[in-house]
């Protein structure tokens, strides 16, 4: 990071973009995640199960952060993810199937549910997701379980693989 400027890396560490840091992501000490948008792990469950990857925590959580105008690129895990909307605008989950490459299929908003919106979403192992462009800033968590490692990450072009 370079004064107000954060640097957008890929999971092998390569540089995608100079970015400003939104207020917001300062408040809160967030970073830039390599699909888009800023988070910050918070929490991550001390008891540990066995994956086909390997050990991992049975649960993690992160705080996410997607500005007005961000959208995050196709990427898929290799655990449950459940997001819960924390405030701010609404954020589209967009899913794409469990195939080689996504499918742009259906749209899942949170958001206020007084405004109509579902304010929690899950995704299932290896479904591939993204978030599509926010009209305002809007917060979340995400609980990933077992637990998150960018070694169960794919983002074609940004994890290291250069297909999915």
């Amino acid at each position: 990071m370079t004064g107000d400027l954060a640097e957008r890396r890929t999971v092998d560490g390569r540089l995608i973009e100079r970015v400003p840091r939104p207020p917001l992501a300062l408040a809160l000490g967030l970073e830039p995640h390599p699909e888009g948008g800023w988070y910050r792990r918070t929490w991550t469950s001390p008891s540990v199960v066995d994956t086909e990857g390997g050990a991992r925590p049975a649960a993690t959580m992160i705080v996410f952060l997607l500005p007005a105008g961000e959208a995050s690129g196709w990427h898929r895990v290799s655990s449950d993810e459940a997001w819960i909307w924390n405030g701010g605008g609404p954020i589209a989950l967009q899913l794409g199937g469990s195939g080689d490459e996504p499918i742009a299929g259906n749209v899942v908003t949170l958001g206020d549910a007084g405004d109509g919106l579902e304010p929690q979403g899950t995704v299932p192992p290896g479904v591939w997701q993204r978030t599509l462009p926010a009209h305002a800033d809007a917060l979340a968590t995400c609980v990933v379980s077992p637990g998150f490692d960018f070694a169960d990450f794919t983002m074609p072009g940004v994890d290291g693989r250069t297909s999915a």
